[in-house]
């Protein structure tokens, strides 16, 4: 496995294949048209409303997204609903918050398409003092000492912006459908022997209050949760690379 950074002032490149991009959403109506208007052209938002009573719904279908509903609670039960639904080869993953540009996901899709690794993730930059607040980021810090210990991977940061091929995410059988789900799949791909690299994000405010990490006792109950994932035994799962993971395979 191979774990790099980039930034994302990196020159830009040929323009990305077409993706999905699953936007896990709750209550996010004054983020969504921020959000969708940066969504790269050709590409498909689905955007999972996962109980929102504010509109969100309407105003994503208004703007040209996809809309899956997913009445379990839960980012996990939204990511994977939103992964069900995908059909492109590459689907990325970002939150809906308009704390992320989810226009910089191209040079992720253009690494896994061209093969260059199996699993990008971004890593977050904040930029201003209030955009990641002190308790999230030492949660994420030490989830990500943890990950080393179980996994040899070493990473920066555990952050929701990543993209995959969709035919080896289904591969990975994610089960967790709470605050665990990244760092599942995280654990999963490592297993798995995937190469995972991280990009450089600049990371700004959150449009509205944070449903996880915006107290102390959301951060505590994500810990939590992927405390749990992290204690679980080792789950085989096809490498990116064969043929079952790409669905060129039997499938039956």
């Amino acid at each position: 496995m191979t774990h790099s950074s980039h930034s994302p002032e990196d020159p830009p490149g040929p323009p990305a294949p077409r993706a999905d991009i699953v936007l896990p959403c709750l209550d996010e109506a004054a983020a969504l048209p921020w959000v969708l208007r940066r969504i790269p052209a050709g590409w498909r938002a689905i955007v999972v409303d996962n109980g929102s009573t504010d509109g969100s719904a309407e105003i994503a279908r208004s703007l040209g997204a996809t809309v899956v509903h997913e009445p379990r609670r839960g980012f996990g039960a939204a990511c994977h609903a939103g992964l069900m639904a995908a059909t492109a080869d590459v689907v990325c993953f970002c939150d809906c918050d308009a704390s992320l540009d989810p226009g910089l996901l191209e040079p992720f899709v253009r690494q896994v398409d061209a093969g260059r690794a199996d699993l990008v993730l971004g890593r977050r930059r904040p930029r201003s003092r209030g955009a990641w607040p002190p308790h999230a980021r030492v949660g994420n810090a030490v989830l990500a000492r943890m990950l080393h210990r179980r996994t040899g991977v070493r990473l920066h940061d555990l952050g929701p912006m990543r993209a995959a091929r969709r035919e080896a995410l289904l591969a990975l059988a994610l089960t967790d459908r709470r605050s665990g789900y990244p760092l599942q799949m995280v654990v999963r791909a490592a297993d798995a022997g995937w190469r995972i690299e991280e990009r450089d994000v600049p990371y700004l405010p959150r449009t509205g209050k944070s449903k996880v990490t915006g107290t102390w006792r959301g951060t505590w109950h994500a810990v939590r949760d992927m405390r749990g994932v992290l204690a679980e035994r080792p789950v085989a799962a096809p490498h990116p690379g064969t043929a079952a993971a790409h669905g060129t395979g039997d499938a039956r």
